[in-house]
Formats: structure tokens, sequence, C-alpha cells
């Protein structure tokens, strides 16, 4: 196994990467709890079933990473587009889950088809780079955004539209106390503060008794039964323009995601060569793979995790670690009852501080060129002012073209840009 995990290349040992594992799986195991809780939100999907179903994906994707591309990188459903999945697709456009799910699976095979045609390449180079980099700051604020709203921190205002919320209320207390927890322990460098800040927020709720007490930690595996395969029987479903634009973004979000966390965590790691990812097809292939996993299993689109990074720094080098990491995830199918215990103040400022996080990509984005910041700022103001992740990517790559045009650098507007002007234009007209 050291010889097939290129221990002795790599100058690590089961130690380390063992540690890694351990660390990489703390620093996301919110995941676990805080996506069932996202996608069972008013949707009609079983929260037990999607918990496995958040657990068996980031297990056998991390698995498939960790041996297929050796790399000791953790996968899970993304945050963001289960936001997006739950408060866009499902409760905004009225899209049942089921078909929801269908258009992740197609995303997924879609992203499998690019990454063996190695059409990958020339689909990221073709959107521009600052456009993702306000993608992913957008969906930060608007990840924020829920997580202030979901505990009454800001309310709706018929006036004002939003406005400060009873900040003595119970509830809305818990989560400022869980948020200012969290804020400390990432300030003092300590790793997995999410997962850490929502555990000390959930004890602090059982001891003033806003959170029940769960009658047990440990227990058998839910029945996956309710969302297993239930996108399969939805397929005929997405034949439409504005099922379209959702795979669309699954699609886009997922690919420039993977590619930046990908890039991120090879670097941090010292595993770049000539500035490029050995492996890369093989890399992309486990993410798009586990993408078609989970929506087969009964979650939202699965993809690569930066917390990967934590795990880097304690020494992780090999896919042997992403193998440790996905033990963990299959030993905790068996905790489903602490998801009890997740409640909206809990999960609230893991959103919060994982949208910070996201806006980081604010500060590479030209703000001095107008043509370029522009249709970033629409992209990102958009999102949770229009409530919806597909409506800020919509409205910002319509305005990229315009901007280009007017500035005279037509030339650097890729075909694809002006395909996908074409089918945002429609989308805004007529079916957002």
């Amino acid at each position: 196994m050291k010889k097939f995990f290129e221990f002795e290349q790599l100058e690590t040992n089961y130690r380390k990467e063992t540690i890694a594992g351990i660390t990489t799986f703390l620093a996301m195991a919110y995941i676990l709890f805080l996506n069932p809780s996202m996608l069972s939100d008013g949707t009609g999907m079983d929260k037990g079933a999607v918990y496995v179903a958040t657990a068996l994906a980031a297990a056998i994707g991390t698995l498939i990473m960790g041996v297929l591309a050796k790399y000791p990188i953790a996968l899970a459903p993304g945050m963001g587009l289960n936001a997006f999945f739950t408060y866009t697709v499902v409760l905004g456009y009225g899209i049942p889950w089921e078909t929801a799910l269908a258009g992740v699976l197609v995303s997924g095979l879609i992203f499998i088809l690019l990454t063996l045609t190695g059409l990958r390449e020339k689909v990221i180079n073709a959107i521009p780079a600052h456009l993702k980099m306000a993608v992913g700051a957008g969906i930060g604020l608007f990840i924020a955004f829920l997580g202030f709203q979901n505990v009454g921190i800001i309310v709706s205002d018929e006036s004002t539209v939003v406005a400060l919320g009873d900040l003595t209320n119970p509830e809305t207390l818990l989560a400022i106390i869980g948020l200012f927890a969290t804020v400390i322990l990432i300030a003092i460098g300590f790793k997995g503060g999410v997962f850490y800040g929502m555990v000390i927020t959930a004890i602090v709720g059982i001891i003033i008794g806003q959170i029940p007490l769960p009658d047990k930690i440990i227990s058998g595996v839910p029945s996956i039964e309710p969302t297993f395969g239930a996108a399969f029987t939805h397929l005929g479903d997405i034949f439409t323009i504005q099922m379209l634009v959702v795979i669309l973004t699954f699609l886009f979000v997922d690919f420039f995601d993977t590619a930046g966390t990908l890039v991120a965590v090879a670097s941090k790691a010292g595993l770049m060569k000539d500035n490029k990812l050995p492996r890369a097809g093989k890399a992309l292939f486990a993410d798009s793979a586990a993408t078609v996993v989970g929506a087969t299993l009964g979650t939202s689109t699965t993809t690569s995790y930066v917390e990967s990074t934590t795990g880097v720094g304690a020494g992780g080098r090999s896919g042997f670690a992403s193998v440790v990491t996905a033990i963990l995830f299959l030993l905790a199918l068996f905790f489903s009852p602490l998801l009890n215990v997740v409640t909206p103040s809990v999960t609230a400022p893991a959103l919060i501080i994982v949208g910070v996080l996201m806006a980081s990509s604010l500060k590479d984005i030209p703000w001095d060129k107008f043509e370029i910041a522009v249709p970033a700022f629409l992209t990102i103001i958009m999102m949770p002012l229009a409530y919806s992740i597909a409506t800020g990517i919509a409205v910002g790559f319509v305005f990229y073209p315009i901007t280009m045009v007017a500035k005279g650098k037509i030339k650097e507007v890729s075909p694809v840009m002006w395909g996908l002007f074409v089918i945002f234009i429609l989308y805004l007209g007529f079916l957002h």
C-alpha cells in the first residue's frame, strides 16, 4: 500500500496521512448535519435519507479521489449549490425535488463527458476568471444571508423590505452566541472551527433549554429508500429552458469550484508540477462521478472541499489521507440521532462563516476595470437580492458581453459566452 500511494516519493507515512485524514474530516464534518437540514427545509425530502445520502456520497467520492487520483482531497455535497437546490430550484421555481435531483444527475454526467473528452480545459478557459470569482463570492453572500434570515437576525419589513430582527429572541440570541464562538475558534486557528462552533452552539442550546437533548447518539442507519433513485424517475421532466438553466448552474458552479479547489489544495501540498496539476483528469473524473453517485443516492452536487487544505497542513500528501476521511464518513452513518439537535440556531453561524470564507475571492477581482467590475458586481449583488444564485449568474453573464463590446473588446468574448448570453436572456425575459 505504501508503494501504491507513493509514500517514499512524497516523504510521508501512515501516521501523517491518518492524522491528515482525521483533520480534514473534522474540518468538514459540519456538512453531515447542515446539508440534510437545508435540503429538507420545506422541500419534502426525508431528512434521515438525505443524511445517509450525504455521508455515502462524501465517503464514495472521497474514496474515488484517494484511490484513483491519489490526492488528499475530500468531497461532500457542496455548500451554495445545496442552497440553490432548496431555495431557488425547489421552493423558488416550484420544481419537485425529484426533478431537481435529475438536474444534478445530468450535470454530473455532462461533467464526466467534458472530462473524458478533454473539453474541460476549453470550457474553463472560455469563462472569464473574474466571473468565476464573482460567482463564488456571490454564493457566499447568498448563504450568509440565508443564515441571518433563518434565525431572525434579518427579517422581512414592509417599508424597507428587510430589517434587523429582535436580537433578544432566544433562538436568535443562541445563534449570535454560536457566531461569536465560531469566529473566535477560526480566528485563533482552531482546526475544524466551523464544526466545533456548531457543537458549542448545540451544547449551549441544550443547557439553556432551547434545544432538546437527543434520546441517543448512536443508532442504526436510517433508510435511504425515500430518496434513492428518485432522480431517474424524473429525467423526462428536465427538457425545459428553466431546467437547462438549472443544470448549467449546477455544472458551472461545480466546475469552477472543483478546478479552484484542486489547484489550491495541490499547491499547498506542493504537488503541482510546472504550474500544472498532475492527474487532473482523474481528479475531475472523481469529482464528477461523485456528483452522479450523490444524485442517485439523494443529495445535491458533490464537490471537492477546500477544507482539505487543513489535512494538507497536518501533513497529508497522498490519497491515503482521503481513504481515512472516507472511512470516517462511513462511520458517521450511525450518528444520525444528532440531527435532532441541529436547529437553525446551530446551522446559521456555520452558514454565515462559510459565506465569509467564500467571499474572499472578492480581493482578486480587478475593480478598476469598469467592463469587468460591472458584470462581476451584478453577479454578486443579484444573488442575495433576487434570492437566486441562477439569477445572479444570468445577470452577470448577460452584462459581460455588453460591457466588453462597449469597451471595444468584442474579440475577447468567447463563443461559449455568446451562447450563454442568449440562454440567459431567454431565462431572464421569460422564465426567471
